[in-house]
């Protein structure tokens, strides 16, 4: 076999002359260039970006997954705060309901003015418009209904929680004064045996000056106190026997005389109808009675203008 190669500069030519060994080491040598390419190209590990889009996939998938079973979690929580808030949204409104009747009843027992306390009514508000304020010349925002819904019902509940506390304070005061109200009579059985004023003394027969009245009754009666208020006195005192004295308080006192036993102490918070002590004939008595007496700013007054009088 002859080869001849042929300079294109000089138009020089070079011939070579192969043997059979050489032509067979040749042809394998050309057969095997196409096949180890081949081979080669099968082995070579894949490219950084085919490697890059797979891995990516992957992980964006994954991610998405992630993000649907979030999406689901918040949605189910979202659901489920839901119906609570409706839940409780129910229970505010059956508590306003009572809170309206009960102060409608209040306002009633109280009997206060119609119109002053208005429980069933949505609660009167306003005020002036504030200027230069940023953003006030912007649309309003409007929350959802539903919060609109829940901020409405706590104003009312904090209006009539308000109004209340104000009516319990009237009814508290009010009802102080009714217990420092003195009317009625000490004692709980029995009938008046001596008025207020001039009468024959049953001990010296002399004209003397009588300033109380005196209750007779069966031994151990009841003798209660006609108004409420604080013991100043609770044992013996001359001519008065076992004497209990209260104090009213805006200048009144009130004493209960001859009694056979006494029920409080000194210092001692009565109340309007409380037993003070027992009907005796202790001190300079002729009997079973009660001497009662109604002190105005330390003066005595006639007690039957107070045993007259009815309760507030």
């Amino acid at each position: 076999m002859k080869v001849i190669l042929v300079n294109d500069r000089g138009g020089v030519s070079r011939s070579f002359n192969f043997g059979g060994l050489s032509k067979a080491l040749l042809g394998l040598c050309l057969l095997g260039l196409p096949v180890g390419a081949f081979f080669i190209g099968a082995n070579l590990p894949a490219t950084e970006s085919d490697v890059f889009d797979s891995r990516a996939v992957k992980a964006w998938n994954k991610a998405l997954r992630k993000q649907q079973d979030q999406i689901s979690d918040a949605d189910q929580q979202a659901r489920e705060q839901l119906t609570a808030l409706t839940v409780k949204l129910a229970e505010l409104q059956g508590r306003l309901t009572r809170l309206d009747a009960l102060g409608e009843r209040l306002t009633t027992i109280a009997k206060l003015d119609e119109g002053e306390f208005q429980f069933g009514a949505t609660p009167a508000v306003g005020g002036p418009e504030e200027s230069g304020i940023a953003g006030a010349g912007d649309l309003p925002y409007h929350p959802p209904e539903f919060l609109e819904v829940i901020g409405d019902l706590s104003d009312q509940i904090e209006d009539r929680q308000m109004q209340l506390q104000t009516l319990d304070s009237l009814m508290s005061r009010q009802q102080l004064q009714d217990e420092q109200f003195i009317a009625g009579r000490p004692i709980t059985r029995g009938w008046m045996s001596s008025r207020y004023g001039y009468r024959t003394d049953p001990f010296s027969g002399r004209r003397s000056w009588h300033k109380g009245v005196d209750f007779a009754g069966k031994r151990g009666s009841d003798v209660v106190s006609v108004a409420a208020g604080v013991v100043t006195w609770a044992e013996d005192r001359y001519g008065y026997g076992q004497l209990v004295e209260i104090n009213h308080g805006n200048g009144y006192k009130t004493r209960y005389g001859h009694n056979s036993e006494i029920k409080v102490k000194l210092g001692d918070i009565v109340k309007k109808g409380q037993v003070i002590a027992l009907m005796g004939s202790s001190g300079r008595s002729t009997g079973p009675h009660v001497h009662f007496e109604v002190y105005k700013n330390d003066r005595p007054v006639d007690p039957a203008s107070y045993i007259r009088r009815t309760g507030r």
